[in-house]
């Protein structure tokens, strides 16, 4: 992996017994389709059953923290618990104040549910200034020194939850 402090430590990690959610924007599509695909390729890789990872869709950003939050009870109500939730999102800046707006909103409402639902809620929102940036976090450039973002979330879903569930 390319980002400092993640490596290859996750690969003793088994998480065969885990449930976990993603949830993700509709907004920017071949970035997001791009990230939810890596986080379930890593999940998978560490043992996750296909059955056991619920994938849900929002329609932007701004609904993550709720979705989040909603999908947490929604499971639990069903008596098939999480063990954490992957909200994924792509923010791109535009012309006006709306992406700080969003990005600082959606940011503190999501580090938020982890103290309140006591459960693992991984930042999975990319906040770039251009769509090259989010590809290339993507996976989808040949940019050598970028990779899949969504396969660092799946690792970090796992082992938070097996750490601290």
């Amino acid at each position: 992996m390319a980002i400092k402090g993640l490596g290859e430590a996750d690969q003793k990690y088994d998480g065969s017994k885990l449930r976990i959610g993603i949830i993700h924007a509709r907004w920017n599509k071949e970035v997001i389709d791009a990230l939810v695909k890596g986080a379930i390729k890593r999940l998978r890789e560490l043992n996750v059953q296909e059955e056991n990872i619920i994938v849900e869709s929002v329609p932007g950003s701004f609904e993550l923290p709720f979705a989040t939050k909603a999908l947490f009870a929604k499971q639990d109500k069903a008596n098939q618990p999480l063990d954490a939730v992957i909200p994924i999102g792509v923010l791109l800046k535009g012309s006006t104040m709306h992406f700080e707006y969003i990005c600082d909103s959606v940011t503190h409402q999501l580090m938020k549910l982890n103290i309140e639902l006591n459960k693992p809620v991984i930042f999975g929102v990319l906040t770039c200034l251009t769509e090259e940036q989010a590809k290339a976090r993507a996976g989808l450039t040949s940019s050598s020194s970028m990779h899949n973002h969504g396969e660092d979330w799946g690792a970090a879903a796992v082992e938070m939850s097996l750490k601290f569930n």
